[in-house]
């Protein structure tokens, strides 16, 4: 009996085994491919990504965003910040936008609640960041360039060729014109990067210390999970192929959020993200000073066709005293914190370009078929225009007179040759910037009546 017994017993615990090693295997999924040394190092990396909390909070949409001491964020992790001192506001007042904007205004409304917002908040002296997930770095091409954009090396310069078309480009700028943008003589730029399509107003040729807008959100398909959609905001400056920029915006992006929810972004790089730079507060940069905004959180709402429309407030702007570049969300302009100007090398001066629009970035974009069906703003036409098309509202750019006004130069431009660009304009600067991709895209730039 005892035998038996102790058979019994012996095959008892040969079937626990057996189901415990399934479950850890059915348990770590994409893990059971990793190997063993590539597991140790995302566990290194994930505790120097996630610093200790103060506090945590379980968001509904099943992001962790913890409360980090404001002392102890990743930024201080750079090299050239370990002594560096936390600059709680910006020196000078950050001036209101040429009109004063009342609800009147605009039909859209302004929106600052993400959706980690209904299950808590941080203290002060403490800052929000979106935990990240041991997954997410599973899926990274590489952990050195985890958050990082991908970097497209440009061609060989040809400089007569671009230095001809910012000439033609810039005798088009005239704001109180009605103008349409020979596709055939513009350089075509989906050569510098066959995996980006990018619809956007741009200027240029100034020192550029600021830039603002309000950007309208949505909720765009991104068909593969290598792939992501933006809208945004850029500043940047410096050569081509190592240039620097800061930017901010809304962004869909699979591969690197693991799902396919809008979330508030913000980015930089020192070298046409080469090697530096990152979204939000995924490597050593942006040093936060704001308790209530979470980079890289999901937005609350998204907007809709015929429906409510939803926009996001973005500034960035340079502390000509420190060099800062500061980053403000909101009507009421909450500074979510800023970019120390010791990041940069071109940048510590100013920007030469300032661009508002839309990004894709897709493999299957240049000579791909089938074209990726990632949409850009809303997915759907630009001539659509509101409640249809994504739009961006309230252009500003700000120089060293301190004020926000209209860009005195500005063009349309679309990294795409089967593009046909068309914008109206009236004399009052009460412009929107509408832009979408599709397999053809369309940009319209035109006065909306419902913003007068």
């Amino acid at each position: 009996m005892r035998r038996r017994a102790g058979f019994g017993g012996s095959a008892l615990q040969g079937t626990l085994l057996f189901c415990a090693i399934v479950f850890v295997v059915l348990s770590l999924g994409v893990e059971g491919k990793v190997s063993k040394q590539k597991l140790l190092e995302v566990v290194r990396k994930l505790k120097q990504l996630n610093k200790t909390p103060v506090k945590s909070i379980q968001s509904e949409d099943g992001d962790v965003i913890d409360c980090i001491d404001i002392n102890k964020q990743p930024a201080f992790d750079h090299p050239a910040l370990k002594n560096h001192k936390i600059q709680m506001r910006p020196t000078q007042a950050h001036p209101p936008s040429v009109e004063d904007r009342k609800e009147k205004d605009s039909s859209a409304i302004t929106i600052v609640n993400q959706t980690w917002h209904r299950s808590g908040s941080c203290p002060a002296g403490t800052i929000p960041i979106r935990r990240v997930k041991k997954s997410e770095l599973l899926r990274a091409t590489s952990l050195e360039s985890y958050g990082r954009k991908p970097y497209i090396p440009p061609p060989p310069p040809n400089k007569t060729e671009t230095d001809q078309v910012i000439r033609d480009n810039r005798q088009y700028a005239n704001i109180n014109d009605k103008h349409i943008f020979p596709s055939d003589e513009g350089l075509n730029l989906t050569a510098l990067d066959p995996h980006r399509s990018t619809t956007y107003l741009t200027t240029l040729g100034y020192n550029y210390i600021g830039a603002s807008g309000d950007i309208n959100v949505w909720n765009p398909g991104v068909e593969a999970d290598d792939e992501f959609s933006t809208a945004q905001i850029w500043l940047m400056n410096g050569p081509l192929e190592s240039f620097d920029s800061v930017e901010a915006g809304w962004i869909v992006n699979p591969k690197l959020f693991g799902d396919r929810r809008t979330r508030l972004f913000a980015y930089w790089t020192d070298d046409a993200s080469q090697r530096t730079g990152c979204f939000n507060l995924v490597c050593a940069g942006f040093v936060q000073t704001s308790h209530e905004v979470a980079l890289g959180a999901a937005m609350a709402v998204t907007s809709s066709e015929i429906g409510a429309q939803y926009q996001i407030s973005l500034s960035m702007y340079m502390d000509t005293e420190t060099g800062n570049w500061w980053l403000g969300f909101g009507s009421k302009n909450i500074t979510i914190g800023y970019w120390p100007g010791a990041l940069f090398s071109s940048l510590q001066h100013s920007a030469v370009i300032v661009k508002w629009g839309g990004e894709v970035y897709s493999t299957k974009i240049l000579g791909q078929k089938p074209h990726t069906a990632t949409a850009m703003g809303s997915g759907n036409f630009a001539w659509g225009l509101w409640g249809h098309a994504c739009f961006i509202q309230h252009i500003r750019i700000r120089d060293y007179s301190l004020y926000w006004k209209y860009p005195e130069w500005e063009f349309l431009w679309q990294m795409k040759q089967t593009a046909t660009e068309l914008y109206r304009t009236d004399h009052n600067h009460s412009q929107s910037l509408f832009c979408t991709l599709e397999d053809l895209v369309e940009t319209t730039f035109a006065r909306d009546e419902t913003h007068i």
